[in-house]
């Protein structure tokens, strides 16, 4: 068990790393994920092929992954914008928020009453996130990209869970991404036109294509595949308690990696703790609750 925690901790640190690839590598944002979407599909599809599993699935499904994907390639377009237009740890402060936007939409889609505890830990987010605003002027751009891309992630997270109870994990990630893929090439024509001067920056230069590799095959296909593999014999509620070690991690590598350039305020590590300590308190609170209705049922019986 001590060994699982430990693989678990090491894939959230792989994901903490994200953002800082996004500043390591040359390339603007709807570039990085053109070639993450495009490499992590060749990657998912040889280890698919591998391991001999089927790639076959109905009409429905298949638009319903390709759809999904087209969410998580929207995601990924705004999180790499917000850590280029900020810094890595603002882009991670943002996507704290990631658990609480879940804990809103999955009540609705799911046609469940929202709990008074979920609304009063999405105020102690908002609180924390004016505390880094109010200090943090400069980079609210970069804020308030991070933050809908958390909005869009918690979107995809949400479908993706129906979508799971029915087909192979590996085999929806492989759709997803080529739907991922596909969308950012769709709106690349509307990108060159509207967002930039020179048009694309097709070609990554230097160390850009290692750290491609590295954001495609480790950070997507390594990473998802340990993770699905720790999930058979880790509880949920367990790895989503570590997965909000995400921004942790991620800033202190960006402050070990990249030095006073990622150096912030004081204010804006409080307003991050602020975020983190709700993020961490609300799957805390899930389980007590979980644990009362578990003993009622039992004083029922």
């Amino acid at each position: 068990m001590v060994k699982d925690y430990l693989w678990l901790h090491f894939v959230v640190l792989i994901w903490g790393f994200t953002a800082i690839l996004g500043l390591l590598i040359s390339l603007p944002a709807v570039e990085i994920v053109f070639y993450r979407t495009l490499l992590a599909s060749i990657g998912l599809l040889l280890f698919l092929k591998f391991r001999r599993r089927p790639l076959k699935v109905s009409g429905s499904a298949l638009t319903n992954f390709l759809l999904t994907g087209g969410l998580i390639g929207a995601h990924w377009i705004l999180f790499f914008w917000a850590a280029q237009v900020s810094t890595a740890s603002v882009c991670l402060a943002g996507l704290a928020t990631c658990s609480l936007w879940t804990a809103l939409i999955e009540p609705l889609v799911n046609r469940q009453p929202v709990k008074w505890y979920e609304v009063m830990l999405g105020l102690i987010v908002v609180l924390g996130l004016v505390v880094i605003f109010k200090f943090e002027s400069g980079y609210a751009l970069g804020l308030l990209l991070a933050v809908l891309s958390a909005l869009l992630s918690a979107c995809f997270t949400v479908i993706n869970g129906k979508l799971t109870k029915s087909h192979s994990p590996f085999v929806i990630t492989f759709y997803e991404m080529i739907g991922a893929f596909l969308l950012t090439s769709a709106f690349m024509p509307f990108y060159a036109y509207w967002f930039t001067v020179d048009g694309f920056s097709w070609m990554p230069q230097g160390m850009d294509w290692f750290w491609l590799l590295v954001l495609s095959q480790v950070c997507t296909v390594v990473a998802f595949t340990l993770s699905v593999n720790l999930m058979r014999r880790i509880s949920a509620f367990a790895v989503n308690l570590t997965v909000n070690m995400e921004p942790v991690y991620g800033i202190l590598l960006a402050f070990m990696i990249f030095g006073e350039k990622e150096k912030m305020t004081t204010e804006f590590y409080v307003g991050t703790l602020i975020i983190l300590a709700s993020v961490g308190i609300y799957p805390v609170i899930r389980y007590v609750q979980k644990r009362r209705g578990l003993r009622t049922v039992r004083k029922i019986h």
